[in-house]
């Protein structure tokens, strides 16, 4: 039997350390070695025992968030999650935060109906060990039978026949999780003024996609924004899927648009990158572009085979690259990849084959 996942939490709030610790505890395969109310507490913690992984809120006494992350990262470099309310007047901060080192975002939880807090702890256990699998050594696969896994059939039905294809315009679609925020900023700012349209799903809190979207606008020459329901994906911009929804492809024409939903978690999320890819089969088929990122679990490989069987440019990121190799693996394992590349020559591959 592996060694379970040792997670310290660090939040100044106590009843959100005692909720962290009951969720995460739930888990079998994630141990709680203990809670801090500040920095200087957890760096007591840390001596006595190290963690996998570091749970860390932004906003604390004595020592913020950020302070304390970029010690770790100068003197015991460890898997920090950053646990954040992500008000809108903190989200720059939680980008310093993954600019500095830390791994990936989840929301704190918060009080509301079972199905939510049950969706909240599936999303956050997955992200802890999504962490303690970065640049620690690997552990053997996880299981979780908390609840079935849906597949993108919970969303929208696969196509029977194969997509339309009276129109050669292109339209590029990518699934990115853990490690994405970065690898989408190198794969978007090397997008010329008129690349085809892209459709992004990246795995990321309710909340804080719109500033992400917002931040990679000033930063790429291609326009970038949040997906609103009915956004025509057109070229020289990319549209992310909004966290908590579902973000579909559809075709109206020769005009292609994208559709916002709610439903139930595919592949364990919402958005699903599955439920973006099979919707690209179903109405862009060979003149879509399917591209996978780095990312914890298996998301997306099957709507990209999906992707694939329609004729479509299938692209891995390859294992070096990635801060989790996971979805992409998946991809390739399952046959659906044509390509594998370094996360910085995906941009220009694309581009050369649109």
């Amino acid at each position: 039997m592996s060694k379970k996942i040792k997670v310290l939490i660090v939040d100044d709030s106590s009843i959100v350390r005692q909720a962290l610790s009951e969720l995460l505890s739930s888990d079998p395969e994630i141990e709680v070695i203990g809670t801090a109310g500040d920095p200087f507490i957890a760096a007591k913690k840390m001596e006595e025992e190290l963690p996998d992984v570091i749970t860390l809120d932004v906003e604390m006494p004595r020592m913020d968030g950020l302070t304390f992350l970029q010690k770790i990262m100068d003197q015991q470099p460890l898997p920090v999650v950053i646990c954040s309310t992500l008000a809108a007047e903190g989200t720059e901060t939680t980008f310093k935060a993954l600019e500095y080192g830390a791994v990936e975002i989840i929301t704190k939880p918060k009080l509301g109906t079972k199905q939510f807090f049950e969706e909240s702890r599936i999303r956050i256990c997955d992200t802890v060990k999504a962490a303690s699998k970065v640049n620690v050594k690997r552990r053997t696969a996880w299981s979780n039978n908390i609840q079935p896994k849906l597949t993108a059939d919970a969303v929208i039905a696969k196509a029977a026949n194969k997509a339309m294809v009276e129109t050669t315009e292109k339209v590029i679609v990518v699934g990115a999780s853990t490690g994405g925020t970065e690898a989408l900023r190198v794969f978007l700012e090397s997008m010329p003024l008129d690349s085809p349209g892209i459709v992004i799903v990246q795995h990321m809190p309710e909340n804080f996609t719109s500033a992400f979207a917002k931040r990679l606008d000033s930063m790429c020459r291609i326009s970038v924004k949040e997906a609103v329901e009915g956004d025509s994906v057109i070229r020289g911009r990319a549209l992310i899927a909004r966290g908590n929804h579902h973000m579909l492809l559809k075709r109206s024409g020769a005009r292609y648009y994208v559709e916002i939903k709610e439903g139930p978690l595919v592949s364990r999320h919402r958005p699903s990158v599955d439920v973006l890819f099979r919707s690209a089969a179903r109405y862009a088929g060979k003149n879509a572009i399917g591209v996978i990122m780095t990312g914890m679990g298996d998301d997306g490989a099957k709507g990209m085979f999906e992707l694939k069987e329609t004729g479509a440019l299938t692209i891995a990121q390859d294992e070096k690259s990635c801060v989790v190799f996971g979805m992409p693996n998946e991809a390739i394992k399952l046959g659906g990849v044509d390509k594998v590349l370094p996360l910085q020559n995906i941009a220009g591959y694309v581009i050369n084959h649109s």
